[in-house]
């Protein structure tokens, strides 16, 4: 199991690791790393391990079949550390940190876009959140534009708190993606709030996000696609 670090802090750049493991494809599983796994429609992070006998680019993160172990895949033809080395894991912070713009402008747009949410993928420079929406005159580019940017400029504070199995199953209208099911088996659940309380929105994840809504930035909705019957799809760009 890797200790994952961005749990902690999704602000932590580097940390000192050790080598516990190559796996029978070359990936490189460290004891603990500020790398964030992809899951959950983020991607997983890229960057470098540096060691004693040079640098390894890491390509991005990814879990393994345990779903609790991170391996970092290297770039081809990178040199790698060997087990038991001591490395320092460094995260391409502006492709990290857009990320996290980019995961809490979605959850921004699910409080707006009060629809069940079937599909999502967040990017560097355009995410998107799949709804069904019966009704296609419920969505409008130019006023989610102009409500994502007013909950942006509020300025709310993004914070997280841990519930249980049993609370979220009491509960199971926290849960808006009905393709993606918060992991369980651990005995709890994490929570993102934004507002106070969670007055904004409140939903269980485990991706990485900024601290308050300001530091997302300008956004803009690009398009409204049809992608079926009900389906839109909802394209979202840092500007």
């Amino acid at each position: 199991m890797t200790e994952q670090l961005y749990r902690l802090d999704a602000y932590a750049e580097a940390c000192e690791a050790k080598v516990v493991a190559i796996n029978g494809l070359g990936g490189i599983v460290l004891d603990r790393t500020p790398f964030y796994a992809a899951a959950g429609g983020q991607p997983g992070d890229r960057g470098t391990l540096r060691f004693a006998g040079g640098e390894c680019p890491v390509a991005t993160a990814v879990y393994d079949a345990d779903k609790t172990t991170i391996v970092h895949v290297p770039a081809e033809g990178s040199p790698r550390p060997a087990v038991g080395d001591s490395v320092t894991a460094v995260l391409d912070w502006p492709q990290r940190h857009r990320h996290m713009r980019m995961h809490t402008a979605l959850h921004l747009l699910c409080s707006l876009v009060k629809f069940p949410v079937t599909g999502g993928q967040i990017g560097a420079e355009e995410s998107r959140l799949d709804f069904d929406i019966e009704d296609a005159s419920a969505v409008d580019k130019d006023r989610l534009t102009d409500a994502l940017n007013a909950l942006v400029a509020a300025d709310h504070p993004v914070s997280e708190r841990w519930i249980t199995d049993a609370e979220l199953d009491a509960n199971p209208g926290l849960v808006r993606t009905m393709s993606v099911q918060p992991p369980r088996g651990s005995g709890r659940i994490r929570l993102v709030l934004i507002g106070a309380d969670g007055s904004v929105d409140m939903q269980p994840c485990g991706g990485t996000h900024v601290r308050r809504t300001g530091e997302i930035g300008a956004v803009a909705v690009t398009r409204i696609e049809k992608k079926g019957k009900i389906n839109r799809r909802i394209r979202v760009a840092l500007v």
